[in-house]
C-alpha cells in the first residue's frame, strides 16, 4: 500500500489461514484494513489519501491453484494470470476517482468485490464483510436447500441465462434496425451496379492482354490497308500499280508487230500483273480476317477496363476483391433482409423463456 492515510508505503505478507492484526491505538489497523477493502471493492473515500500526495494505491498477489474459480472470471475479464498468480490493484486519486485492475487489465470495482469475496474473510469488530454480500446469503441458504433444490437452481439459473441473451439480441436488433435499413438500401445499391457490370475472374488481365493485341492490330490494318489501296485501289480513275503494269504492258503488245524482242518484256509484265493481283487477294483476305478474337474494338476494351477500374477502386482494391465483396455482400444482404423477420421470432422466444423462468421461479420459492 502506498500513500494512505498515516502510511507512506508498506508491504505485508500474509500466509493462508487465519490472520490476526492487533496493536495499539493508532497503529495503523484500521489502514491496513481499510487497504484490504479497496482490493475487495469497497467504497473508496478521497479522504484517506495521504498528505501531499496525489493519489493512494493498493495492490495484492495471491497465488491460487490454476482452476480456481477466480481465476477463470479473471481471465474471462480479460486479465492476465502467470503461473496461478493473480494481482489485483486499486488506486483513489484526490478528486475522488477510482480504479480498479485485474491481472494488468482495467475493470469494474464490482469484480474486485466479486473476486474479493472467495479471496479474504474479514471479521471486524461490527462487521463480516462476507455476511453483508446479498449472494452470499444467498448462497448460503441455498446449501441448506438439498440436492433436489439445487437442481431446480441449476435449471432456472440455465433458462435465467437464456432469457436475458434473448433480451439482448432483442433490444439490439431493434437499436439497430434504422442502421440495418440504411446499410441494407446502400448495400442493395451496390450490388445492383455490380450486377450489371458483371465482372468475371481475371478479366482485368485478360483485358489488358486484348488491348495489346488490339493496338498492334490497328497498326497491321492501317498498313495492310495502305499496301492493297496502291495495288488496287477501288477508287475511280486512280492509278495503282497493277492499273500501271497492265497500261505498260498494253502499250508494249500495241508495238510487239514490229519488234519482236519485246515479247520478253511483254511476257514479265504479265508475270507481275499476275503476281501484284495474287498479293492483292491476299492482303484483302487479310483485311477481312483480321479480327480480334474477342470482337471488341480497342474502345469498347478501354472502356471496359476503365469501368472496371472505377470498381475496384470503389469495392476491392484488386478485381479478385470485387468479386468477394459481391459474393459476400449478397449474403449480408439476406442477413439484414432477414433481421426484421426474426424480431417476431426472436420476440416469442423471449415470451417463452420468461414463462419458463417465471415458471422455475416459483417453484424455487415454494421449494
Amino acid at each position: 500500500m502506498r500513500d494512505l492515510g498515516v502510511i507512506q508505503e508498506a508491504t505485508l505478507s500474509f500466509h493462508p489461514g487465519l490472520t490476526v492484526l492487533t496493536g495499539e491505538t493508532g497503529a495503523g489497523k484500521t489502514m491496513v484494513l481499510t487497504a484490504l477493502g479497496l482490493l475487495l471493492g469497497e467504497r473508496s473515500d478521497a479522504g484517506s489519501v495521504r498528505k501531499g500526495s496525489s493519489q493512494t494505491s493498493v495492490e495484492g498477489r495471491w497465488k491460487l491453484s490454476p482452476d480456481h474459480e477466480v481465476i477463470t472470471r479473471a481471465t474471462d475479464a480479460g486479465g492476465l494470470v502467470e503461473d496461478g498468480e493473480l494481482i489485483l490493484a486499486r488506486t483513489v486519486a484526490t478528486d475522488g476517482k477510482s480504479r480498479a485492475i485485474i491481472g494488468g487489465r482495467s475493470a469494474p470495482i464490482g469484480l474486485l468485490s466479486e473476486l474479493g469475496e472467495q479471496l479474504v474473510v474479514v471479521h471486524g469488530q461490527a462487521d463480516q464483510i462476507r455476511l453483508k454480500s446479498a449472494v452470499a446469503q444467498r448462497n448460503a441458504l441455498d446449501q441448506f436447500a438439498g440436492t433436489e433444490f439445487a437442481e431446480l437452481l441449476a435449471r432456472f439459473s440455465k433458462h435465467y441465462k437464456s432469457w436475458t441473451e434473448a433480451k439482448e439480441v432483442l433490444a439490439d436488433i431493434r437499436t439497430n434496425q434504422a442502421g440495418r435499413l440504411r446499410e441494407a438500401a446502400e448495400l442493395e445499391e451496390s450490388l445492383d451496379y455490380l450486377a450489371k457490370l458483371s465482372p468475371k475472374p481475371n478479366e482485368d488481365v485478360e483485358l489488358a492482354e486484348i488491348a495489346n493485341r488490339l493496338t498492334h492490330t490497328e497498326d497491321l490494318r492501317v498498313a495492310a490497308t495502305l499496301a492493297h489501296e496502291a495495288l488496287a485501289t477501288e477508287t475511280f480513275d486512280a492509278l495503282d500499280a497493277i492499273g500501271l503494269v497492265g497500261r505498260a504492258r498494253k502499250a508494249l503488245e500495241a508495238v510487239i508487230a514490229k519488234d519482236p524482242a519485246l515479247e520478253a518484256q511483254v511476257e514479265g509484265l504479265r508475270e507481275i500483273g499476275s503476281n501484284l493481283n495474287d498479293v492483292a487477294a491476299n492482303l484483302s483476305g487479310y483485311l477481312a480476317g483480321l479480327e480480334s478474337e474477342s470482337g471488341m474494338t480497342i474502345d469498347q476494351v478501354q472502356e471496359r477496363r476503365s469501368e472496371l477500374n472505377v470498381a475496384i477502386k470503389r469495392f476491392g482494391g484488386t478485381l479478385d476483391g470485387v468479386i468477394a465483396f459481391q459474393t459476400e455482400g449478397q449474403q449480408r444482404l439476406l442477413d439484414l433482409d432477414s433481421s426484421t423477420d426474426r424480431i417476431g421470432a426472436i420476440e416469442q422466444q423471449v415470451e417463452e423463456l420468461e414463462m419458463q423462468a417465471r415458471n422455475l421461479a416459483s417453484k424455487l420459492s415454494e421449494a
